[in-house]
């Protein structure tokens, strides 16, 4: 029989930079992040279930036995106003780790939002609940309560090395997650970002090509092109 680590401590993201994170998308977050960006970025399997929602928040983490959610609850009782719950099992498609139960108890407590590598369920109420999950998977399938695992230790999930209190990002397009040590630095650098981009699109809006407000041209330019000025011969 294995022994289960709980860690019932975590250091968090502070209150004040995560209300700041939220306003930023995973796009500027995650090209904020530099050479480090393909690390810290979800792969297009972890999908949300509701889109139009921003949440930003401390991680706390769960890994799971397979077909087993023990630990996420122990997670999810350990777990405060505004962090985002970081749920891992690797026989994803075993058993239901997220379901509408978990998620009326995470909003009563004011969580931020859940993150599952692994099998959702309940997702018709979870739509109307507009309750921030994103998953890998959906199943009905039932989980049993009685595995063992781990609770606020270093976990991969969907590629990404998330140790406990690192600052997770999650909308629409996905799911980026930034070091603990990082985070005001990214976080300032996307704000910086994101502030390009609106200019440009001001600029856009008086009529200037996203070819050259975009870098597009100056790249282009460094390349050896030949452009013809005739359609491409048939069977070329």
């Amino acid at each position: 029989m294995g022994i289960s680590k709980v860690y019932t401590q975590v250091e968090r993201i502070p209150a004040a930079l995560c209300e700041r994170a939220v306003q930023l998308s995973t796009a500027d977050v995650h090209e904020a992040m530099g050479p480090n960006a393909r690390s810290g970025l979800m792969t297009p399997r972890m999908r949300a279930l509701n889109r139009g929602l921003t949440v930003a928040g401390s991680a706390i983490t769960a890994v799971c036995a397979p077909g087993d959610n023990l630990m996420m609850h122990r997670a999810l009782y350990l777990a405060q106003r505004g962090d985002v719950l970081v749920v891992v099992t690797h026989a994803e498609n075993s058993g239901a780790q997220w379901g509408d139960v978990a998620a009326h108890y995470a909003a009563a407590k004011g969580l931020a939002g859940v993150v599952v590598q692994g099998c959702i369920r309940d997702t018709n109420t979870l739509e109307k609940m507009r309750f921030p999950v994103w998953s890998t998977l959906i199943s009905p399938a039932r989980p049993l309560k009685a595995g063992h695992g781990s609770v606020n230790t270093p976990v991969s999930c969907d590629g990404v090395v998330v140790h406990p209190g690192d600052l997770v990002i999650a909308d629409g397009d996905g799911v980026v997650v930034v070091p603990h040590a990082d985070a005001q630095a990214v976080v300032e650098a996307a704000f910086q970002r994101m502030a390009r981009d609106e200019s440009a699109i001001r600029a856009i809006a008086e009529g200037a090509h996203p070819w050259h407000t975009s870098g597009a041209a100056d790249s282009y330019a460094q390349l050896d092109v030949e452009e013809i000025d005739a359609p491409c011969p048939r069977g070329a």
